[in-house]
């Protein structure tokens, strides 16, 4: 098992969705960076289930950071972040122990792990344990800020419904930053949610498109070819639960353009070189342009439904129907936003200390 992300700045998680604690470590964090322990919790916030369209397992995430700081300031040592698991009903899962849930790890888990796997509440392949992310992205997405990077995501298609364009990209970012909905037309949000609750009361859930801004990237960083920002962010997203798709720029939409349409025209804004559109994502070859990089990415419906499903019983290997109790969102696009921007600043950071060095990110 592969729980460790990044060449220069290291992240690593653990911890199962019933265990005592969850985490995160991060390993070469510029030392003097601010760690703002209100920040980290206001980020954590966002991920936490809230109203109807979510799970009613919500756990208050009193993390605790155990190493790696001093005053607030980063040490230049690995910094551990714990979060106690407090809301954990693990009876729900024990009576259907055997029963894989469609869509879920449970069977590939089990035979992977010889058996031996913690199932309860999905165990290590739980979105709960996105919470460690979550926590440690919020010290890189400060990091960056200082530096002028700003992340911004939405919710570009919940349900079949549209959110508005991205306009002004960072006054978009700025909107987004704090909003537990995150939509940039508030009235679309309303019917996404509308949406949600319908697929609730049904017993189902809702899937979407996530679709994310980075401003202030400089140009020239990317290692191609197989450390390419594609490949980097791209290797992360798909290791965000629930993500199913991801694409840069125009992405699919490159199969229907000539490449007089595809092409991003240049030219001189000063001593800046800009595009006039920006298909290609604000990446060439792998390396950032300098323009706003941007990506989608599809999030699937949540797997955890209460209607009757075929399944199999991979213990005593026969077939059988599965019928879900317990706690469960009907859509996680809403929460599967922060740990998006959460996961992108983790890639920026490390490939930026790796192209400038550990000091890129000093403070004074």
């Amino acid at each position: 098992m592969k729980n460790t992300f990044g060449n220069n700045v290291t992240f690593t998680i653990f911890g199962e969705s019933h265990g005592e604690e969850i985490g995160a470590v991060i390993d070469g964090m510029t030392p003097g960076v601010t760690v703002d322990e209100e920040y980290i919790a206001s980020r954590l916030a966002l991920r936490r289930p809230s109203g109807r369209i979510s799970t009613a397992r919500v756990e208050e995430d009193k993390f605790r950071i155990v190493s790696g700081v001093f005053n607030g300031r980063a040490t230049g040592t690995p910094i551990t972040i714990l979060i106690p698991n407090t809301n954990t009903k693990s009876g729900d899962y024990a009576r259907t122990r055997a029963l894989a849930r469609p869509g879920h790890a449970d069977y590939t888990a089990h035979v992977k792990y010889n058996g031996f796997e913690d199932y309860r509440g999905g165990g290590h392949f739980s979105g709960r344990i996105t919470a460690g992310i979550v926590a440690a992205g919020a010290i890189a997405e400060s990091a960056l800020a200082k530096k002028g990077i700003k992340i911004g995501t939405h919710i570009k298609r919940c349900a079949g419904i549209d959110d508005a364009q991205f306009t002004d990209i960072e006054k978009g970012i700025d909107i987004l930053h704090d909003k537990m909905f995150p939509v940039l037309d508030d009235a679309m949000g309303e019917k996404m949610q509308e949406a949600i609750l319908a697929a609730a009361s049904d017993g189902d859930s809702v899937g979407g498109i996530l679709e994310t801004y980075v401003t202030g990237f400089p140009a020239g960083v990317g290692e191609p070819m197989f450390d390419s920002i594609e490949s980097e962010l791209s290797h992360i997203l798909f290791s965000v639960p629930a993500v199913k798709g991801v694409e840069f720029g125009a992405g699919f939409g490159f199969a229907d353009l000539r490449g007089s349409e595809a092409n991003d025209p240049m030219r001189y804004e000063g001593d800046k070189v800009v595009t006039l559109t920006n298909n290609n994502g604000g990446i060439n070859g792998g390396i950032s342009n300098g323009m706003p990089i941007y990506f989608k990415c599809v999030i699937k419906p949540t797997p955890s439904i209460f209607k009757k499903q075929e399944t199999v019983d991979f213990i005593n290997k026969e077939n059988g129907e599965l019928e879900l109790q317990g706690r469960h969102d009907p859509a996680i696009i809403h929460r599967a936003r922060i740990v998006i921007d959460s996961v992108t600043a983790m890639v920026l950071m490390d490939m930026l200390t790796g192209r400038y060095g550990a000091d890129y990110f000093a403070e004074d």
